[in-house]
């Protein structure tokens, strides 16, 4: 693909643009397998995983191959998001380009750019790796590039990047007139409803751990829908399109969910343009199409080992005639998903999704971005021609969108389109009620992050001791290198956590393992109870759990904390638990940094201090 050499004159879109080319160097970079990048390496990175074993195959939604796979093994697979470019590989074979559909646990599924399955791909030795996702970059340089000759959305951009703010009047609400569907939303959530529907340009819904975004965010949907308007939903991953999309079927709303289909639950399905097509004429046409495709498959299988050259041309040709068959099958699904684009009232999708739609043509009156504090800015502006009007949501002061490349993340690259804006608009919205965790839980967040102004529901007040500093300062259980050599261990603080299961009678199916570091995450699925759940810090985010511990790793006498600097980190970290929070971790280590010293401060004068000397460890 063709793409003008730095079209953009804007200082920061070119900045944007010398980001995506950093990053595609990087990506590049890491994801190689070669004599400098060894398989060995790229596992213990968390960029491949190897081998699989493959529980099933078949022909997806437009005849691609696809391949559900099992994981004999723990593993770290934060890196593998849905969507996330892919290769299947297999030593001395050619790789097969893909996409990973869906990854839960140890079992996922992923699509393959290619006629058939590869003959190995049931062998002893198949794994997968990321790949460079060149797709979505070149839709990003695209964008960017023809951004300056869009004056509304150019004008958008300038004001966003400004150095003041663009829209100084804050829109003056009221919610007399408005009829709520959902009569339990407290007057913040009212609010910020009453402000999506009068919304006429930019406007951000503030919202912090537990505060009911995503019921908010429906009430207002549902409230422009009634009132006539077309609705345009993103978010940067499809869990959290799916999220949102169960909320709205709920609610009776004809929506159309648009991309990822694999592993949709019924419920959704149903939304989906497959799920719309399976009771219709056209499937008809499609399966007596993907039968002609089947055939020829079979027709160039025949030749799999050694063939002269007139069965190398005849197996080409059957190839190209499955290629054809494809192509044929995608244009009748693409005549017919446009008729559905058409009369949803709420199309919902990731960006690329919603731009691989082509619905340009349509006219969306509001595009809400959920999860914007996770979408990086580029991304964005690849779906904001779309709309009218634009509403972002999320919490620019949890984790940030994940970036490889160091340099592109100093120069902006990882940050999101909501942190981006928050600054240059007067309308921001906060929900200013959490309903998820006890108030001695919530209330340090709420203070350090949230200025005070976080309020926890009153059914939520304290009953009990609620949050826990164990400190093992002066133990000897200091911070190892992994077995990787990369991320770092602490095998003492995993003997703290078997004691505190042991001693405070915690119920393992409702207690989560939470770590910033992918090595004690590996090492605490060898040594903890199987049926307890496990995780990094970032792959968790979004969740909560009634008992989360919370292992900090770090312990050394320089006082060196690594990236637990980013205190984003330690805000989603310390508000996913319900009911208790236990915090593990070296004070002498962390107690230097200002942040730390803070949060034990608080635990003292909260919840519960102690000192790992009161467990026989």
């Amino acid at each position: 693909m063709y793409f003008r050499a730095m079209a953009a004159t804007h200082p920061y879109i070119k900045r944007l643009l010398q980001c995506i080319a950093l990053e595609e160097e990087e990506q590049v970079k890491q994801y190689s397998l070669d004599q400098q990048h060894t398989l060995k390496a790229l596992k213990a990175a968390g960029l491949a995983l190897h081998p699989i074993t493959v529980t099933r195959k078949s022909f997806g939604y437009a005849d691609y191959p696809e391949i559900s796979f099992r994981l004999n093994y723990p593993t770290e697979t934060n890196l593998f998001k849905d969507g996330a470019a892919i290769e299947c590989f297999m030593q001395g074979e050619e790789p097969v380009k893909g996409v990973l559909l869906n990854l839960d646990g140890k079992t996922g599924e992923f699509r393959l750019f290619a006629p058939d399955f590869p003959d190995w791909i049931e062998d002893n030795g198949a794994g997968i790796k990321l790949s460079p996702d060149q797709r979505t970059t070149g839709i990003m340089k695209t964008v960017l590039n023809d951004l300056e000759n869009n004056k509304r959305l150019f004008s958008l951009f300038e004001g966003i990047h400004s150095e003041c703010v663009f829209e100084q009047q804050h829109v003056s609400v009221t919610t007399e007139n408005v009829l709520f569907r959902n009569d339990q939303l407290n007057e913040s959530q009212q609010q910020a409803v009453a402000a999506m529907m009068q919304n006429e340009g930019l406007l951000i819904v503030h919202g912090p751990p537990g505060t009911g975004k995503t019921t908010t965010l429906a009430e207002a949907i549902y409230q422009m829908v009634r009132a006539g308007e077309k609705v345009l939903v993103a978010a940067p991953s499809n869990t959290a399109v799916d999220n949102i999309a169960k909320v709205l079927i709920q609610q009776g709303l004809p929506i159309l969910r648009v991309g990822n289909t694999s592993k949709v639950d019924e419920q959704i399905f149903a939304h989906t343009p497959e799920g719309r097509l399976n009771n219709s004429k056209q499937k008809n046409e499609i399966k007596q199409l993907k039968i002609r495709a089947e055939e020829f498959r079979k027709m160039a299988l025949k030749y799999k080992r050694s063939f002269g050259k007139a069965e190398r041309e005849q197996r080409n040709l059957s190839f190209k005639e499955v290629k054809n068959i494809r192509t044929e099958i995608k244009q009748l699904q693409a005549y017919n998903e446009q008729k559905l684009y058409a009369e949803a009232s709420v199309v919902l999708g990731t960006p690329v999704g919603l731009y691989d739609a082509k619905i340009g043509h349509l006219k969306f009156s509001t595009l809400l971005i959920d999860e914007a504090g996770q979408c990086i800015e580029p991304l964005a502006w690849c779906i904001f021609p779309l709309a009218e009007k634009y509403v972002l949501a999320g919490d620019h002061l949890q984790l940030p969108p994940t970036v490889l490349s160091d340099e592109a993340a100093q120069l902006g690259l990882n940050k999101s389109i909501l942190e981006a804006a928050i600054g240059a608009t007067a309308n921001v919205y906060l929900l200013n009620t959490q309903y998820r965790m006890r108030q001695a839980i919530a209330g340090f967040s709420g203070n350090y992050f949230y200025n005070g102004l976080l309020l926890t529901a009153p059914h939520l007040d304290n009953i009990a001791e609620h949050i826990y500093f164990i400190d093992t300062a002066g133990s000897g259980f200091n911070e190892t290198s992994g077995t990787d050599g990369v991320s770092l261990q602490n095998e003492g603080e995993l003997q703290v956590v078997l004691k505190l299961i042991d001693t405070e009678n915690l119920a393992v199916h409702n207690t989560v393992l939470i770590s910033p570091y992918a090595g004690q995450v590996a090492l605490a699925k060898e040594l903890l109870p199987a049926a307890m759940r496990i995780s990094t810090i970032d792959s968790f985010q979004g969740q909560e759990k009634e008992i989360i511990i919370l292992s900090l790793v770090r312990s050394n006498d320089d006082g060196a904390i690594g990236f637990l600097k980013d205190y984003r980190r330690m805000n989603v970290a310390i508000t996913r638990a319900k009911e208790k929070l236990y915090v593990i971790g070296d004070s002498a280590t962390i107690g230097g940094d200002a942040f730390y010293n803070s949060f034990l401060s608080y635990v003292e004068q909260h919840g519960t201090y102690r000192t790992v000397w009161e467990f026989e460890v």
